[in-house]
């Protein structure tokens, strides 16, 4: 696809079905530069290669800001050169996962619940993802490998919480979701099933009718945790498709991360808890960035995250101020960071 149709479809994009907007997703930093009237060379200054290569949809470059480099949504995506820093403590896995993965495609560090990598891409590469570095060719599953993960399931009875994340779970088609928590539902001793996810913020189209009505028909208690970390992502379209799960028996919460420079400030904070809440969704949880290789330029320290949570709880009535929290390896749950 052209840069000129590129800028053209933007608006377009919406109303694309979830599967052409993921398969047309910018990979390409001039690509994205034309996109946003921003200097090629202005954002080739500021710009590395990477592994963990660039991917944002065009459902999420519509909601950045026309010429702003330093736009928060766009800093979100873009891989620059504060990547290359190297930092003692900032290792490839720092919460220890690959100790915890206990079979293909299962992660199992907490009582009672585990995780299940249910996909192994995303529709948008997040900079500061704690599993950018995640061996996930070593934990790839298919309908017909997910067997051994779904039996180490079955035989341990308290398990009572599925956790399904990735990578993007929803990358799987209404098909496979359908199959793959079937499957889960099958096992009795299975309470509660948890899909964390993206997709509903970066393509909001992928909130199908069919993938709705089948999260509401579940035998389990189903939550949809979201990912939003700024305001700004939370435009029409997608208020629009949550609209599906309001007042229904599906728990949607959201879950942020505190970054330096994009949403380290109680204004955008606030105004997010706001907007989610606009849209019908709970505010969950607000992590500290976890100290993973290349992404020394996000962190915010413990003093002024602290800050942030009591100045939130000043603006925001209790339900609205998410729990400020940071997962450290080896603990029985995530710790909380509270104010001090």
């Amino acid at each position: 696809m052209s840069a000129v149709l590129c800028v053209g479809e933007l608006e377009q994009a919406k109303h694309w079905s979830w599967q052409k907007v993921t398969a047309n997703a910018v990979e390409d930093a001039n690509l994205l530069a034309s996109l946003l009237n921003i200097d090629i060379d202005v954002m080739a200054k500021q710009v590395t290669s990477s592994e963990f290569k660039l991917r944002v949809p065009l459902t999420f470059v519509s909601r950045m800001r026309q010429g702003d480099l330093q736009d928060p949504l766009l800093l979100q995506t873009l891989p620059l050169k504060q990547e290359r820093l190297e930092v003692a403590r900032f290792i490839k896995d720092p919460l220890n996962e690959q100790t915890y993965n206990v079979c293909p495609g299962l992660v199992h560090k907490y009582h009672g619940r585990v995780l299940l990598t249910a996909a192994v891409s995303c529709p948008i590469n997040c900079r500061y993802c704690f599993r950018r570095h995640f061996p996930y060719d070593e934990n790839r599953l298919t309908p017909t490998t997910w067997a051994p993960a779904l039996d180490y399931i079955r035989a341990d009875q308290s398990i009572k919480e599925v956790i399904l994340s990735g990578g993007e779970p929803l990358l799987l088609n209404d098909r496979l979701v359908d199959q793959l928590l079937s499957q889960i539902e099958s096992i009795a001793h299975v309470k509660h099933i948890r899909i964390h996810s993206r997709f509903p913020i970066a393509i909001p189209q992928r909130l199908t009718d069919v993938l709705c009505a089948r999260l509401i028909g579940s035998r389990c208690n189903i939550a949809l945790v979201l990912h939003a970390n700024h305001p700004n992502e939370i435009d029409s379209q997608v208020k629009l498709h949550l609209k599906k799960l309001v007042n229904s028996s599906v728990t949607v919460l959201n879950q942020s991360v505190l970054l330096n420079g994009i949403n380290n400030n109680v204004e955008d904070l606030s105004q997010l808890s706001e907007k989610l809440y606009d849209a019908g969704v709970l505010p969950y949880y607000l992590h500290a960035t976890d100290p993973v290789a290349g992404t020394v330029h996000f962190e915010v320290d413990d003093e002024q995250a602290q800050q942030l949570a009591l100045e939130l709880s000043h603006v925001l009535p209790g339900y609205l101020v998410p729990t400020l929290v940071r997962e450290v390896s080896g603990q029985l749950a995530k710790t909380r960071l509270a104010p001090q």
